[in-house]
């Protein structure tokens, strides 16, 4: 990973990535995030409704409105699809897409999102967002839900998004960004941490996983640092909406 360009020295990331817990390397990190989704794969949508109150329902329906879809043959590209509610909602909205291709690590997710089979028009992918197994220029826009806190390098994902996204598409992205320091950052942590991690134990069985998902957000980007680095991978026009008191942020670029 290179440290410079988070905008963070290699000591304070190390800092960062000690709050959540030590991992020997890189490969260590994403097998246990690969592990931890899936063992709560089977309570995670129940999960997402309760910590955020319903919330996510919400978020996902505006991440869809925020990228502008073909009426005809569009293609759009979830990355981090999960058990497919963006996917879902997402033909919800537009009924008459091409396709939707989701990819995710995590067979779990994929294995409960197919048994749901909203559509026959989701094509399901096994993969790292590292490097996506699509041609360049091939979908009108690309999103993802809450990934990025969970990725190896978010640069190179980034960058990948941009490459599979046509001229003229965008990426939109909707993320936890680290809290900040005001009241609203400083009410969030203590929910996030000490509320989520109780609830997220007693119904998926997984409190480690629960512990580390709020541990994630403070070793993330800010919304700013975010939109910054989506510049820097080539996006243009990038802007960002921050919801449900500032502790989520849903960003849009162009290509």
């Amino acid at each position: 990973m290179e440290h410079a360009r988070f905008g963070l020295s290699k000591r304070a990331l190390t800092l960062h990535l000690d709050s959540i817990m030590t991992f020997n390397s890189a490969s260590d990190r994403y097998t246990y995030i690969n592990t931890m989704f899936g063992q709560i794969a089977h309570r995670y949508d129940v999960m997402n409704r309760l910590m955020t109150m319903g919330q996510d329902v919400r978020w996902r329906k505006l991440l869809v409105q925020a990228v502008n879809l073909p009426k005809k043959r569009g293609r759009l590209l979830d990355v981090a699809i999960g058990t497919g509610d963006v996917a879902c909602e997402t033909l919800r909205q537009h009924p008459h897409l091409e396709i939707i291709a989701g990819i995710d690590f995590a067979m779990p997710m994929i294995q409960i999102g197919q048994k749901r089979n909203c559509s026959d028009k989701i094509d399901w992918h096994a993969g790292n967002a590292l490097q996506l197994p699509f041609h360049d220029h091939t979908f009108d826009a690309v999103v993802s839900g809450f990934l990025l806190r969970n990725v190896i390098d978010v640069r190179q994902t980034l960058m990948e998004q941009v490459r599979v996204c046509r001229r003229g598409g965008q990426v939109a992205i909707l993320e936890i960004p680290r809290p900040a320091y005001n009241w609203h950052g400083k009410l969030f942590r203590l929910y996030f941490h000490n509320i989520v991690p109780i609830i997220g134990g007693i119904i998926s069985g997984q409190l480690d996983a629960y512990r580390y998902l709020p541990n994630s957000a403070d070793a993330f980007l800010s919304a700013d640092e975010l939109k910054q680095t989506m510049e820097a991978v080539g996006l243009k026009n990038v802007r960002f909406a921050m919801l449900m008191f500032h502790t989520v942020a849903l960003h849009v670029g162009e290509k």
